[in-house]
């Protein structure tokens, strides 16, 4: 091999190494290592995305995905009265949790539903948000001063009726 061969081997080396994965199209890094790529796509709402997460994670196995609930056991969140209305209702629920008789969409409900006062008041927020306007519901979103406002003293219930 010749002394060009050689110095053309080594630029190659170096461009594949250095240049490319930090300023061409295929490999533009940012410092922590991540694709500026996947940065430049857009990203859906947070706080929906959030808010859609958490009910994943707390809700869904009690209310379903459809928020349909549970016939007799858990009710449902579509298009119920307690979801579209009083705000401070809702907040309260998923600060305290429930215990006790509730009539939904015309069905009794006696489960307890258990305090969810671990979320910050921005997760209660987004989750009851994304219910309010899913599932059939329409209704106003939920701020996390709204639920700082309601916050209470631990082991606090919610009553039913």
């Amino acid at each position: 091999m010749n002394k060009y061969t050689l110095s053309l081997l080594i630029l190659v080396l170096i461009s594949v190494l250095f240049i490319i994965p930090n300023n061409s199209v295929f490999g533009q890094m940012d410092q922590n290592g991540k694709s500026k790529i996947q940065q430049s796509k857009p990203q859906p709402s947070g706080k929906k995305e959030e808010g859609k997460d958490i009910y994943k994670k707390f809700c869904l196995s009690c209310h379903q995905a459809d928020g349909s609930g549970v016939p007799g056991m858990y009710p449902p969140l579509q298009k119920s009265d307690w979801v579209n209305g009083d705000k401070k209702r809702i907040i309260s629920i998923v600060l305290t949790g429930l215990k006790g008789e509730i009539v939904v969409n015309d069905e009794t409900y006696r489960q307890v539903m258990p305090a969810q006062a671990s979320l910050s008041n921005e997760q209660i927020a987004n989750v009851l948000t994304f219910v309010r306007n899913n599932f059939g519901n329409k209704a106003d979103p939920i701020s996390p001063r709204e639920v700082a406002s309601l916050r209470p003293p631990s082991g606090t219930f919610f009553k039913g009726k």
